[in-house]
This record gives structure tokens, sequence and C-alpha cells, in this order.
């Protein structure tokens, strides 16, 4: 159980992220050329909500994981607390768009390159937005890099937290630390939930500041959960053949992975839908332009792609036990489900730069792969190397003992079946 080799799969995939990340980045970079420096960043930004989106969801599932203690969140606790630990590394990522790439992207911005739509800045009805007591306005630079900075600073708070008590665990078998853990995850997904409520508002929706929508923070959040259940397959997946997984995993923790997968899937199509006939029924014209923007062109494609590879074909599959069972089913509709997300991603960001369509073509398509790729590339180098520092398993952990039926543990499991 105590096993502390670097996994040689995992190996393999960090130096191909490496690559990968390297070229991603040097076609980025490269590509201002062709397309400038506001396709640059507004390709970083669309890369950038995606992983730090699933760094967000580790954190969010690795509370969930701690609050239900179920056997198939010990499987891929070390997955999840290795991916919250990016945290620090999109932290960092997120610096060079608060400080020299608001301009280029939000339209609120006093010196903002482009309009919206041809209205200006001064006109945006955002502007005359003030918080009261601060007498700020809500779309400031200032105060809006204030608040980046504190949705960092909780997350990264809770997943230190969190990440410390479980090294404390491996290192004492402490068991009152478990119920830390949980002290620590009930009101940490309380506050996950309004931090990332606020920052997909401020990063995503404030692209379109005439804009607005109340569910669309929870879009954001069911999208980050799934994200991160299909990226916990893939790896578990080249890890499960392996030690410490091989003696213990087994076919069951897969399914409930799976059956968490196609819940989430529904509610993400829920939240989807809801928002989209809440805006159907309204027929409001501040609020319409948000659809009108996505249905021009390559957008209309990618909008009937979403209804299909994101919603029925992946619920219909998913809905049947035997691929939950099967891992090379199981993980086909991981890698399924991982591209679905990032094309929602894309489905919900680009659009705001390009309404209809407008202006979009190879390259700045090609500058979005090298975006995804670049930041992806380095996201998956630096997991990986997480992931090694600790036993690929918890140690000392009863809750583990007790469901794997291991220990002190394991007679009485036995006797319960007998």
């Amino acid at each position: 159980m105590q096993h502390t080799e670097p996994n040689p799969r995992l190996l393999a995939l960090q130096r191909s992220a490496l690559i990968v990340g390297a070229i991603g980045i040097a076609v980025l970079v490269g590509g201002i050329a062709v397309v400038g420096i506001g396709g640059f960043f507004q390709s970083y930004l669309y890369g950038f909500i995606f992983w730090n989106g699933l760094a967000l969801g580790c954190l969010s599932a690795l509370m969930l994981h701690h609050m239900v203690s179920g056997r198939w969140g010990f499987m891929i606790q070390r997955i999840l607390e290795a991916g919250a630990r990016n945290l620090l590394l999109t932290a960092v990522l997120a610096l060079p768009i608060l400080f020299a790439g608001m301009k280029y992207l939000y339209p609120w911005m006093p010196n903002a390159v482009e309009t919206l739509n041809g209205i200006d800045h001064g006109h945006h009805k955002a502007e005359s937005l003030i918080v009261p007591i601060l007498h700020v306005s809500w779309y400031s630079q200032g105060f809006f890099i204030a608040r980046i900075a504190v949705y960092f600073a909780v997350w990264i708070l809770l997943m230190g937290r969190l990440t410390g008590l479980s090294v404390k665990l491996d290192a004492t078998g402490d068991q009152t630390i478990i119920g830390k853990f949980r002290r620590t995850s009930a009101p940490g997904l309380v506050v996950y939930v309004v931090t990332m409520t606020f920052a997909a508002c401020d990063l995503g929706m404030s692209l379109e500041p005439e804009w607005f929508s109340t569910i669309y923070g929870p879009l954001y959040i069911v999208g980050q959960g799934l994200a991160t259940l299909a990226f916990s397959v893939i790896i578990l997946n080249k890890i499960a053949d392996d030690k410490p997984h091989a003696p213990v995993i087994r076919t069951d923790y897969f399914h409930h992975i799976g059956s968490l997968m196609c819940g989430f899937v529904v509610l993400w199509t829920y939240i989807q839908f809801s928002q989209f006939l809440i805006t159907y029924s309204g027929n409001l014209p501040e609020e319409i332009p948000w659809y009108l923007h996505r249905q021009g062109n390559f957008f209309a494609i990618v909008s009937v792609a979403l209804m299909v590879f994101h919603f029925f074909l992946p619920l219909f599959i998913l809905l049947q036990r035997r691929v939950k069972r099967a891992r090379r089913g199981l993980l086909f509709m991981a890698k399924w489900v991982f591209i679905a997300r990032i094309t929602d991603v894309f489905w919900i960001i680009i659009p705001a730069f390009h309404p209809q369509g407008a202006g979009y073509g190879v390259f700045p398509f090609v500058m979005n792969l090298a975006a995804l790729a670049g930041i992806g590339g380095i996201w998956v180098y630096v997991f990986v190397r997480n992931i090694h520092k600790h036993p690929l398993l918890p140690l000392n952990d009863d809750r583990m003992n007790e469901s794997l039926g291991l220990g002190p543990f394991a007679h009485k499991e036995a006797a319960e079946h007998a």
C-alpha cells in the first residue's frame, strides 16, 4: 500500500505534456504576429478559464469526497489533491490577464481597445454599478483585480488546509484529522460555490456586460465537476494496473464514478436548458443577444454539437450499466466528456469576441487550440509532479481501510457479509 515509486505511465504523460505545452506556447506567442495582442489574450483567457476550472473542480470534488467518504473517492483522492494544488500555478497564470490583458478583453475598461457592438464604454450600464460603502465602480480595474486576488486566496487556503491535513494523516495516523477534513469541507463547499459564482461573473459574464444571468455561476460549477470526474477516470485508468491501486481497485469504483458523470451530464443540461428557456420566454432585448452571438456560422455548428455530444449521446451511453463497469468503455466516455467540456467553455467564452462568428476564422481557431495546449501542457506537467510527491493512495486513513476491508476492519467486514 505504501508504494511511492513514480508511476511510469504518468511519467510518460508528463513528458508528452511538456512537449505539447512548449509547442502550444510557441504557437500562441508566435501567433501574435498574425492575430495581434488582442487575439492572443482572447485565446489565453479561454485556455486559462478551462484549466483553472479543472483545478477548482478537483478542489470541490475533494471536499465532496471528504464529506461523503465514498469508496470511489479514495481511489482518486491523490488525483484530486494534485489537481487542486495546481491552483498555485493558475494563480500565477492569471497575472498576465490582470496586469496586461484586461483592456483587450473587457469592454467596460476605461482604456478598452474595442467596444462591444459599437457601444462606447461610457454608455455601458455596467459602468454605473457602484458598490455601496466602498463607493467604487464594480467594473473598475483595481476592484476587479482585488476580487480575483480574494477568490484565489480563499481557494488556495482551502486547498492548503485539506492537502496539509492529508499529509499529516499520512505521517501520524491521527484519526481525529478525519473530523477536521469534514469541518473544513462542509463550509468550504459553500464558500467555493459563492466565490466561484462571483469569479464566473467577473471573468466570463463581464465580457458582455450588458447581459446577465443568475444561473451563470452554477453553469461553471457543474462543468468543472464534470470535467474533473472525466479527468479522474483518465488518470485512474493509467495507474489502476500498477501498485498501489492494482491490489485494491474494483470494478465498482469505476461504476460509481461513471454514475456520477452521468448525473453531472443531466445537471449540466438542466442548467443550460433553464437558462435558455428563461431567456427565450422573456424575449428581452438585453438578454437575447447572448444567444444570438452564439448562432452565427461556425458557432451554430458548435451549438448543435453540444446538444448532441454533451447531452444526448453521453446520457444514453452512460445510463448503460455495462459501459460504466467496463474500464475501456468508461475511459472512452471520459475522454468524450472531457472534449465536450473543452467545447462548452469555447462556446461560452469565444463568441463574446466574435459575435455571430464575425472575424472568426482559421487563425483565431489555431490560437484557441494553442492556448488550450500550451496552458494545458504546463498544467498536466505540474500535476504529475504534484501527484508524485506523495503515495498514490492515502495512508493510515481508517475510512479507506474500512471501505476496502483492510487491516483490523477486514474481519469486521467479513463478519458483516457472512
